[in-house]
């Protein structure tokens, strides 16, 4: 069983692949224990052609192609139900978050002797004021409502061990899956811990969720939706 699965759910990404695959070798080259699994989450550009090219040689990245998307979450879920690791983690495609922060996650696990008791994620850092202010008011409201306290809910890397995710019951297959896993983590009293990571520009195309008021909107509405919905499941 290898140390660490790194999932990484991609959607229209064929612009940053060669980024993402290029740090892909650099972190894989760090630790020979890893594997990477790339998860071509229903795109309908040229990803899965690049991803192909650029991957079709590198025993430590694992392809999986989903015919239709399903949303953020399932293409992660997918990539959770591939993974041989015994360290489980996500983080994004569009380069915002350094793949190398999972290396740096890794390390709470090294140095902890029951690793199954541990739930790590990044802490996000340098984000534009407005940005920032929406993960405040979002983080107060889920605090107030799941009765636990919860931040930064939608930062990246997440990480946990395996016999975690076994527990999961029915998780969302959208954007709440981070929620999903951080307030299960919450309850079910694993150890958090947070490390900052650089949060940076995307480096090609634009986000596929956070990019107008519009699309803001949607996203609280439906992360409100199934906050209420998890609040009545876990009473």
């Amino acid at each position: 069983m290898k140390r660490l699965s790194i999932i990484i759910p991609c959607y229209n990404e064929s612009k940053n692949l060669p980024l993402l695959v290029s740090r892909c070798k650099e972190v894989a080259n760090k630790d020979s224990n890893i594997e990477i699994i790339i998860v071509d989450n229903g795109s309908n550009d040229d990803t899965p052609l690049v991803l192909d090219k650029l991957t079709s040689n590198l025993s430590f990245i694992t392809r999986v192609r989903i015919e239709v998307n399903q949303g953020y979450g399932h293409g992660i879920l997918v990539g959770l139900a591939a993974a041989r690791g015994e360290i489980l983690s996500w983080t994004h495609a569009d380069m915002q978050t350094d793949l190398g922060d999972v290396l740096k996650g890794l390390n709470f696990f090294n140095g902890e002797s029951n690793s199954e008791e541990l739930f790590v994620k990044g802490k996000r850092q340098g984000r534009p004021l407005t940005d920032v202010f929406f993960t405040v008011g979002m983080s107060i409201f889920e605090t107030l409502l799941l009765r636990k306290f919860m931040w930064d809910i939608n930062a990246q890397p997440t990480m946990f061990h395996r016999k975690f995710f076994l527990t999961w019951n029915i998780p969302p297959k959208d954007f709440s899956l981070d929620l999903y896993a951080y307030y299960m983590a919450k309850k079910s009293r694993l150890g958090v811990k947070r490390f900052p990571v650089v949060f940076a520009e995307r480096a090609h195309g634009v986000s596929n969720w956070n990019v107008s008021f519009i699309s803001k909107y949607h996203f609280i509405k439906r992360t409100l939706l199934y906050s209420f919905g998890l609040q009545k499941r876990m009473r």
